[in-house]
């Protein structure tokens, strides 16, 4: 009887021992399980496509129901999840502009093109402009600014009209690109050399200006 007394004594210790044990392992997982969890939140695949997305473009776009710009591109790609909306013209872009009598004002080329919230224009890689009095843009970024009707540039540019050469930094102008400054400025100007006695013409460097200059 002893020895069966002890048995069950043991027996009972250990049970108590194991369920103490079950209860504290029971508890801990429900309070964890109440804690509240920290999630990332979702990442949505459009905020990274584009809404739309066009190949082969040739288009017409109006301004006040007037036709005013066309485009011409390989690539259009629209965001309208980006703050703010934003075209995308990877493969490049063509862009004529028509002035009221509908005659071409001027017209862009470069490598790669993005129209942020469709007035600011950013034109990057290979830029070339050309307007109606054959003054010629080229630089590697250039910014257009439709609502204030102006373009500028702050890396190294180059003009070429049909009398004059000039290249510096800091490029703006007018819309039309008939008004401009550029500081440190270089300018290459043809001139009659009178100690000859043709009448071709030679080129002289003119000195940058200290100050800016416009034209």
């Amino acid at each position: 009887m002893q020895e069966a007394r002890q048995t069950n004594t043991s027996f009972l210790r250990q049970f108590t021992q194991i369920a103490a044990t079950l209860f504290v392992t029971a508890m801990f997982v429900l309070s964890c399980s109440s804690e509240e969890k920290q999630r990332a939140e979702a990442i949505n695949e459009n905020d990274s496509l584009p809404f739309l997305q066009s190949y082969g473009i040739s288009t017409l776009i109006s301004d006040s129901g007037v036709i005013r710009y066309k485009i011409i591109a390989e690539q259009w790609d629209i965001y309208n999840t980006t703050n703010p909306p934003l075209w995308t013209f990877v493969k490049g872009i063509f862009m004529e502009k028509f002035d009221s009598t509908f005659h071409v004002d001027w017209y862009v080329q470069s490598d790669t093109a993005y129209c942020h919230n469709q007035k600011l224009w950013e034109l990057r890689g290979r830029v070339n402009i050309r307007n109606q009095e054959g003054t010629v843009f080229t630089s590697e970024e250039l910014f257009w600014d439709m609502d204030k009707h102006e373009m500028y540039s702050n890396m190294f540019m180059t003009i070429r009209k049909p009398n004059e050469f000039l290249q510096g930094y800091n490029f703006r102008s007018n819309e039309q690109m008939t008004r401009y400054t550029v500081t440190n400025a270089n300018a290459e100007t043809p001139f009659k050399n009178d100690s000859k006695a043709t009448e071709s013409d030679t080129t002289a460097t003119r000195p940058a200006p200290t100050k800016n200059r416009q034209s």
